[in-house]
C-alpha cells in the first residue's frame, strides 16, 4: 500500500519510502513531565498513534521511540527562565524526581485510556546525560559551540541550512522567529546546548559539564536530548520525526542543527506536525483556565474514547476547535456506531480484509485523512447493502484500525428473573398490540429501577 505523508521539510505530500525495507524508525517528542497532560497535548499523540497504526496495517515493523523530558526545558523556549521541573518543585515542595515520576505515570495512564500504543522504547532525558554530553563535546570540537556566562550556545551562523522549515524565521524576519537576544549571544537564533548552574545555587538535577568545562556544574538544554536519543536508538538518518506544530519554530530546527552539525548527515527524512487544539475558537492554556484534562472530561460524563473519536473528525494538520457541544455530538455519534458492535450475532473468524477496511486504509494512506475514513464508516452502516452481521464486523474492524474501542454495551446481559417475567408479559402485550398494557408494564419495570428500550433486536434493558 502506497502511503503519502505531508513532509514539513518540503511543505508538501510525498510518497513514504523507508530507509530499510519493511521497517520504520519513528521518533516522537514526548511530554515535559511537570504537570498533568491536557487534551491539547494528547491530540498530538492521537495523530501519532494513527500514523503508527497506518504503517503497521501497511505491513511495516515500526520501532517507535518517545522521550520523557524531565530536565532542561525552561519556562521560556528561548533559553530563559527557570527549569519547569525545578519551578514546579518550588511551588509544590516535592522533589523534581518525585514530580517527574508522578506526571510520567499520569501521562502513560492517559495514553492507555485513549488506547494509544506504547512506544517500543521510552527514554528519559536524565537517563541519557552521558550521550548528551558526548554530543555537546563533538559540537565543541567541531567549532559549532561558544561559551557564555550561562552556558554553551550553538552558533547558527555556521550552519547554512538552519531552520529548513522556515528560512525567513531563521533570519529573524517573521513572526515566530526568536527575537530575544542576551548580550553574549552572537545571534538571536543561537540556542543553549548546555546550561551552567547559577553560581552559589544548588540544583536538584545537575551534572558536571561537557569537557573542557568539567569543573562547572550544569544541565542539558531542552533540544539536546532528542538529538542524542534519536541517534542512539534509530541511527542517523532515520525515517520519521513527529511532534506538535509549536515545535516548528524552535525545538525541531535546533534538533536538526545539532544532529546534522555533529554527524555531517541528514537527521531525518520525514517530519510530521500536528496542529493546535483551540477551545471555543481561542487559545487553550493554563492561564486561560481551559487546559482541560481527561479527568475533567470524565467528570462531565465523557469517556476518553469520545475525545479520541472527536479528534478523528478533524485532520491532524488542521486546527481543531474544542467545545462541550461538539464533544456531546461526538459522544452521540460514537455511541451510535458502537451500538452496531452490541448486536447479539456471533461473528465468524474473518481473516480477509473487508471492502470497508480497504476504504478506511486508503484514506489513512493519504496523509492520515481520518475525517474521510470516519465518513466511510458512516456511509457503510447507513447503506442498505450490508447485513446486520456485516455491519457489526465492519464497525469492529474499522474501529480497530483507527484505535477506537467501542463504548461498553449499556444493556444487561443477565436480567433478573422478576424483570424477565415482566418483559415476557410486555412482549405478549406488544404482539397483541395492547399498547396501554405494554406502557403499564414498562412503567412497572421502571419503578423497579430498570429502563426498557425497544430496538430492532427486541426489548433491551439497562439499569437506571
Amino acid at each position: 500500500m502506497e502511503i503519502r505523508l505531508f513532509n514539513s521539510l518540503i511543505h508538501k505530500k510525498e510518497v513514504f519510502e523507508p530507509i530499510k525495507k519493511g521497517e520504520v524508525g519513528l521518533y516522537a517528542c514526548g511530554p515535559t513531565v511537570y504537570a498533568s497532560p491536557h487534551i491539547g497535548n494528547l491530540r498530538t499523540y492521537i495523530f501519532e498513534d494513527v500514523l503508527r497504526r497506518t504503517l503497521e496495517n501497511a505491513g511495516y515493523k515500526v520501532k517507535h521511540i518517545e522521550n520523557i523530558t524531565d530536565v532542561g526545558h525552561l519556562t521560556s523556549d528561548q533559553d530563559a527562565g527557570e527549569d519547569k521541573l525545578e519551578k514546579s518543585s518550588q511551588q509544590s515542595g516535592e522533589t523534581v524526581w518525585d514530580i517527574a515520576e508522578k506526571y510520567t505515570q499520569e501521562f502513560k495512564q492517559a495514553l492507555q485510556e485513549l488506547n494509544i500504543l506504547e512506544p517500543t522504547i521510552w527514554c528519559k532525558a536524565t537517563d541519557h546525560i552521558d550521550e548528551q554530553k558526548k554530543l555537546a563535546e563533538t559540537l565543541w570540537d567541531k567549532g559549532f559551540l561558544y561559551e557564555t556566562a550561562d552556558g554553551l550556545y550553538f552558533d547558527t551562523s555556521k550552519l547554512k541550512n538552519y531552520n529548513e522549515f522556515n528560512p525567513k524565521a531563521a533570519a529573524g524576519n517573521v513572526a515566530g522567529a526568536r527575537v530575544e537576544k542576551n548580550d553574549e549571544k552572537k545571534s538571536a537564533t543561537d540556542f543553549a546546548v548546555w546550561k551552567f548552574s547559577p553560581e552559589n545555587e544548588r540544583r536538584q538535577m545537575e551534572w558536571s559539564s561537557p569537557r573542557p568545562f568539567e569543573n562547572k556544574m550544569g544541565f542539558p538544554g531542552w533540544h539536546l536530548e532528542c538529538s542524542a536519543m534519536s541517534t542512539k536508538y534509530l541511527g542517523q538518518p532515520f525515517d520519521i520525526h513527529c511532534g506538535g506544530v509549536d515545535h516548528l519554530a524552535i525545538h525541531h530546527p535546533n534538533e536538526i542543527a545539532q544532529s546534522e552539525a555533529a554527524l555531517d548527515k541528514k537527521m531525518c527524512n520525514f517530519w510530521l506536525h500536528g496542529e493546535f487544539l483551540l477551545v471555543d475558537g481561542g487559545r487553550m492554556g493554563k492561564s486561560e483556565g481551559n487546559a482541560f484534562t481527561l479527568a475533567e472530561l470524565s467528570a462531565k460524563g465523557f469517556n476518553p474514547m469520545v475525545f479520541r473519536y472527536g479528534c478523528l473528525l478533524t485532520h491532524y494538520r488542521q486546527k481543531m476547535n474544542f467545545t462541550w457541544d461538539a464533544l456531546q455530538a461526538a459522544k452521540s455519534a460514537y455511541e451510535t456506531l458502537s451500538a452496531y458492535t452490541w448486536l447479539d450475532e456471533i461473528l465468524p473468524d474473518i481473516k480477509d480484509m473487508t471492502a470497508l477496511d480497504e476504504e478506511v486504509l486508503t484514506y489513512l494512506a493519504d496523509d492520515l485523512n481520518t475525517p474521510e475514513a470516519m465518513a466511510a464508516i458512516w456511509r457503510f452502516v447507513k447503506s442498505g447493502i450490508p447485513t446486520v452481521l456485516e455491519k457489526k464486523a465492519g464497525v469492529l474492524s474499522a474501529f480497530n484500525i483507527l484505535g477506537l474501542s467501542p463504548a461498553p454495551d449499556p444493556y444487561l446481559q443477565e436480567i433478573p428473573t422478576g424483570i424477565k417475567h415482566l418483559l415476557d408479559e410486555r412482549e405478549v402485550a406488544r404482539q397483541s398490540k395492547d399498547w396501554e398494557q405494554a406502557d403499564h408494564l414498562r412503567k412497572q419495570i421502571g419503578d423497579l429501577g430498570y429502563l426498557v428500550e425497544d430496538t430492532a433486536q427486541g426489548q433491551k434493558v439497562r439499569k437506571i
